[in-house]
């Protein structure tokens, strides 16, 4: 029997290097392909494109900036998705100050001088305490940040993030909502209302780890992908928009973000 389809999509200067751990724990199950989203305009054109290359029935799950890909892909077809996990993301739209916040960041990443892209103090926020004096991940972070560059900074920041309210409500696919227990950037308390939304949701909280759980535990984020692909609750969970007491336990690609000026800035 041949493997469903399983299409990840990287979040704000992330490429497929983000997946890695999940590309190689996930083998078995799925055929694993990284969406490219480095290349559009709008969210509306990404979820295009990557439809476009995507096979007649799939599984999704995006990160971050990719979770805002995925929800517009399950708007233009809901049909073709079988399953859906939303990792470290958000379904709000930005509010004023935030598209002012985005603008200034773009003027800073094309102003001339090195692209700063992961500082110490954006390091920071990113990431769970516990990981930010870690060479790998630090290193992983900021070499995606590098091979993607400003260019493709300010394309994806400049995308207008679309309210994904009703998307979830009207979702009739199984819904992963994954969430860094430590995530700066998108909190947990917006991951319990997405998992709220969707009719057939289940929550889980990633120990240790701030906004990058890919990377930051991708031992934990790998069992729940792996029972959400299999269409069981991870570790047992009761039933929907539910986080079972064992998520919170601590334990540690095929091809298909950042802060200009060092400062603090969202992923999303």
């Amino acid at each position: 029997m041949a493997r469903p389809a399983l299409i990840l999509i990287p979040g704000l200067l992330n490429d497929a290097d983000l997946w890695r751990d999940q590309i190689v724990a996930l083998a078995d199950l799925a055929d694993c392909h990284v969406a490219d989203i480095t290349q559009g305009e709008t969210l509306r054109g990404l979820a295009q494109a990557v439809l476009a290359k995507a096979p007649a029935r799939f599984a999704l799950a995006g990160f971050s900036l990719g979770g805002f890909v995925a929800q517009e892909m399950v708007r233009i077809a809901p049909e073709r998705i079988e399953r859906l996990a939303l990792i470290d993301t958000s379904i709000h739209a930005d509010v004023p100050e935030r598209e002012e916040q985005r603008r200034a960041l773009n003027r800073a990443a094309l102003a001339p001088g090195k692209f700063h892209g992961f500082g110490d103090r954006l390091l920071a926020t990113y990431l769970d305490p516990a990981h930010i004096a870690d060479e790998a991940i630090v290193e992983r972070i900021r070499g995606m940040t590098e091979r993607l560059g400003p260019e493709v900074f300010v394309r994806q920041n400049s995308m207008a993030r679309v309210d994904g309210t009703h998307v979830l409500r009207t979702l009739a696919c199984p819904l992963l909502v994954m969430c860094g227990e430590n995530d700066r950037l998108t909190p947990l308390a917006d991951h319990e209302e997405m998992a709220a939304l969707a009719p057939d949701a289940r929550l889980v909280v990633v120990p240790d780890s701030g906004h990058m759980t890919p990377i930051e535990n991708p031992r934990v984020v790998n069992e729940a992908l792996r029972a959400w692909l299999a269409g069981l609750a991870p570790h047992g969970a009761p039933g929907p928009e539910t986080s079972h007491p064992a998520d919170r336990a601590t334990q540690q690609p095929e091809p298909w973000p950042p802060d200009p000026a060092g400062q603090s800035s969202t992923a999303r």
